[in-house]
Formats: structure tokens, sequence, C-alpha cells
């Protein structure tokens, strides 16, 4: 288990860069080019990642996982987001929130998704509700001592067809002294089940390759122990998992944006325009200065929040700030790229056109810019009373 130890961290560091040349870069261009990863592909970067101890790294050691702490799983994402999701997702990090299963979830649902027998997808958004949360139509009735579950799901992603969904629905409501609030309540959904239906859905010009897909449940019929946490609290368990996941995503964008930094300062180095090379001209140096800049200021934002997860003391605001400035950051570092590389930037030749599609996405998923936004100003004037 690496906890603490700037050693272990090194060999951490060196693993991964081997294993993200090695396993990911030869195949960026095929999977790019063809919408798909071919499912053998997949199969030995999974089993390879097992190999090299990178599966499930981000789970405690007592359910299969690596038992990385948070700054070391931070390193993690920083490598794997130098280059595909639809690559590097096949070395897994299951949702932590299956941290929450009890009794017979635990040998059902979280070892065999620490192990790689089952796959899962976190079942939030729906066609009118994405970044509002209490939006969310698909609901659970009780029946007995089951529930029944409809509504449906899009824009839920993953590598491969899963093997299970983490669903939240709504359950019934709350009178609060601001008028009803829904109850949101979390379950786990096997693939299978009779009235749950799951389709490949849109494919996307960002991380090609990549699968999203859409989820519809028709008097699906769950019994007790599929309800993951307690009724009510689907809330609070799916807050505690957008905070680090938050996290990663920051993470993710500081390695592509050093990646994208080097194809940059290469290129101005060495293209010359007038006589001399186009990093002389400050149109293009100040560029890569202003880049420089921000991704060292991205990189101690982000170790601040590791840090802070490490201990304990992180909160929505510390998660918010990383994810919409790495993200935004890396859209300028992308952009720039481009702009640096010229007409080149955009060839398929190269893989800048491909960094720059796949940077988009940052800014939406897991929470626009706007929402994050939104929790920073909010964290700021609750204490104040507004």
């Amino acid at each position: 288990m690496i906890t603490e130890g700037d050693h272990e961290r090194e060999l951490l560091q060196a693993t991964l860069q081997r294993f993200v040349e090695e396993e990911f870069y030869p195949h960026e261009e095929l999977v790019d080019h063809t919408g798909e990863v071919p499912p053998d592909l997949g199969q030995q970067i999974e089993e390879r990642g097992k190999a090299a101890g990178l599966y499930a790294a981000n789970l405690p050691e007592k359910f299969g996982g690596g038992g990385l702490d948070y700054r070391s799983c931070a390193l993690l994402e920083r490598a794997f987001g130098k280059t595909s999701h639809a690559l590097h997702s096949w070395v897994a990090r299951p949702t932590e929130i299956l941290l929450a299963c009890t009794g017979d979830q635990i040998e059902t649902y979280l070892k065999p998704a620490a192990t790689g027998e089952k796959r899962e997808v976190y079942a939030l958004t729906e066609p009118d509700a994405g970044s509002d949360f209490m939006g969310i139509r698909t609901n659970a009735r009780r029946d007995g001592d089951d529930w029944i579950l409809n509504g449906s799901k899009h824009f839920i992603s993953a590598p491969m067809m899963p093997d299970f969904a983490i669903v939240f629905a709504v359950t019934g409501s709350d009178d609060t002294p601001r008028g009803a609030r829904k109850r949101i309540t979390c379950f786990l959904v096997d693939v299978g089940t009779r009235g749950f239906d799951i389709q490949e859905g849109h494919r996307t010009t960002s991380y090609r390759g990549y699968k999203t897909f859409q989820l519809s449940f028709t008097d699906v019929r769950l019994g007790s122990g599929q309800m993951l946490g307690e009724e009510g609290k689907g809330v609070q368990l799916s807050g505690q998992l957008l905070g680090i996941g938050r996290i990663a995503i920051g993470a993710t964008c500081c390695g592509k944006a050093e990646r994208l930094f080097a194809y940059a300062s290469d290129w101005a180095a060495n293209r010359k325009q007038f006589g001399q090379p186009i990093g002389k001209f400050q149109g293009t140096g100040f560029k890569l200065a202003d880049m420089a800049v921000e991704m060292r200021a991205a990189d101690l934002l982000l170790a601040d929040a590791v840090a802070k997860a490490d201990a304990g003391t992180m909160t929505d605001m510390d998660a918010a700030m990383v994810k919409l400035y790495c993200t935004e950051m890396l859209g300028r570092v992308a952009d720039n790229t481009v702009q640096i590389y010229g007409g080149m930037g955009l060839m398929e030749d190269l893989p800048i056109q491909r960094l720059w599609r796949d940077s988009r996405l940052e800014r939406i998923w897991d929470g626009t810019s706007e929402i994050q936004r939104h929790i920073i100003a909010r964290s700021i004037l609750r204490p104040l009373g507004a």
C-alpha cells in the first residue's frame, strides 16, 4: 500500500509513465479513427493493469483494491490523463460510492468490481436532469418489501457494457422550510433484470471509443438488499463521490496539459519563420509563458485539495475550484497549442487535434464550469447568511 514517502511515489510514477507509453500511446490513433477499442485490446490492457497493480488502485486493499491514498491516486489520474479515456478506463477505478455496500452487497458488488469480475456504471444523468440533481424523474415506489423502479437515464459512460448500474431514483418527498424536497435513493440494479433495458447511446467527438449508454426501467422489481445506503440518502452518497471525482478530473487535465505543452514547446523551438524559431516571437513565446504559469498554478491547487482529501478536510468548494480551474486551464493550453501549430494543429496526421477535442469535454462532465462557479459562490455566501 502506498501512503506516504517520496521514494514509493517515484516508483509509482515510473510505473505509470512506462505503462502509459507502452499500453496506451501505440493505440490512440486506431481508437480515434475507428471510434472503438477492440475487445481483445481492452482485455489486454485490463489484464496488464492488474499485473502492474494499477487496477482498482483507489479502493482499499481489504476489498481487493490497490489501497492508494488520494495523493497517489492523483498521480495515477495525472499520468492516465495524458491519453484517451477510452483506453485508460479499461484499468478501472471503480466508483468509491460502492464503499457504502454492506452485508451481501460487499461480495455481490464491491469485491467483484475491485477484482474486475464485474463492471458498474454510475447512472444519475437524465434527459431533463444533468447538473440539476433534484430534477431527476426516475422513481421507485414501495411494494411490500420490494421497490418498483421506473424511468430512464442517458449519457451514462463506461468502456464496455456493464454488469450493474448504480441508479438514483426519487422515493418520495420531505417537507422542509423551503417546501417539499425530493427524497433521492440509490439502488444497485443488475443488467439482465426484467424490465431493465440498456443500449449504447450517442457517440461523442471527445474520447472516441469511450461509450455512452441509455438506460430505461419499466416496473423493475428490486429487493430491499439492492438499496445502497439508506433510503433518502442518495444526495449525500453522491456528494461524497463527486468531490473526489472532480479532483480526479483536475489531475487528468494537468496531465493532458503537460503533454500538450511538450508538443507546443517543441514546435515553437523547431518551427522556423522569417529566419528564426517561432517561439522567439512574442506572440508565441508569451503563449508558452502563460501556459507554464497556469499549469504550475493548477498543479499547486490540485496538490492543496489532495492534501485536504487525505486529511479528511476537503470541502465542496475545494473540489469545485480544482474542477473549474484545471479544466479551463486545459482548454486554454489546448487552444494555444493548436494556435502555435497553425494549420497543422488541425490535421489528423498529428495528435494535437485529438487532444484538443478530448480536452473540451472536461469542462462539461461531472458538473459544468457554471455549476462549479455556483458551488464556489454558494460556499462564500452561505456563511454570511445569503
